[in-house]
């Protein structure tokens, strides 16, 4: 379906691009010669991307859309498409972050993170699911995270979002088996941006959002559902999915002091 020594005119739309794994990502698949559509909710934030890349800018198509926007992403979609040809591959990237501690438990902080990362991913599959199976091709990517697979202290309203998106994937990418459209899931460790800049713990095997985009970029064209990096701290993190309960309280109890 995807033929990775062909990029020149492939176009992409990634959504959250203004800063971040989005950006860098942007950025990296226009210098490997393709079309790429940047969204995020700021003009400005989307233009600045083109005037500190001058040589790229007329590979990157700049759009205004708010994930959370059910509407305004179908006819985002629809317009790139009307005005820029068939989109190849959306990248659904928009993120939202904060920490919290049990002492800060707050309702509107789980609301606003599931209406960016989870709800916001599932209005963009809607905007593009509708013209890839009609015409029986095109990848969608969901940007979930490692913190999916099991809970972690202090990112509840975080990892819980996240895991609605890849459950979310994998209760859909079946039905899609044999449609011509792929649907996948990016798991990104952590990388570091804005978002975890606000966290106050040593991050293991942290990555710049440059060498995420790479990881992202190289595995593209790939058929597999998942793309998990950094390697080593996903695989260790899948190791904790196998845990019984009794041991996985145990050790997420010294990450707390308790």
């Amino acid at each position: 379906m995807h033929d990775s020594a062909r990029t020149d005119g492939r176009i992409a739309f990634i959504s959250g691009a203004s800063a971040g794994i989005g950006r860098a990502l942007a950025e990296r698949l226009a210098r490997d010669g393709w079309q790429v559509v940047i969204s995020s909710r700021r003009a400005e934030a989307l233009e600045a991307i083109r005037e500190a890349n001058p040589q790229l800018a007329p590979r990157l198509h700049p759009r205004v859309m708010d994930v959370t926007d059910a509407a305004a992403c179908a006819a985002v979609f629809a317009e790139v498409e009307s005005s820029l040809g068939e989109v190849d591959t959306l990248i659904l990237n928009a993120g939202d972050y904060d920490p919290m501690r049990l002492d800060d438990f707050d309702p509107a902080l789980f609301r606003r993170l599931a209406e960016v990362n989870y709800l916001g991913a599932v209005n963009g599959v809607a905007a593009a699911l509708g013209p890839m199976r009609r015409r029986g091709r095109g990848q969608i990517l969901v940007t979930a995270s490692l913190s999916a697979y099991r809970g972690l202290p202090r990112a509840a309203p975080y990892g819980a979002s996240k895991a609605a998106v890849l459950n979310m994937a994998e209760a859909l990418r079946p039905e899609l088996e044999g449609t011509g459209v792929a649907l996948r899931v990016i798991n990104p460790g952590f990388v570091r941006t804005r978002l975890t800049d606000k966290n106050d713990f040593r991050m293991p095997q942290l990555i710049t959002p440059e060498q995420a985009a790479d990881y992202i970029a190289r595995e593209l064209d790939g058929r597999g559902f998942e793309i998990m990096f950094p390697k080593r701290f996903g695989w260790t993190l899948k190791l904790l999915r196998l845990l019984p309960y009794r041991l996985y309280f145990a050790l997420t109890r010294r990450m707390v002091g308790r």
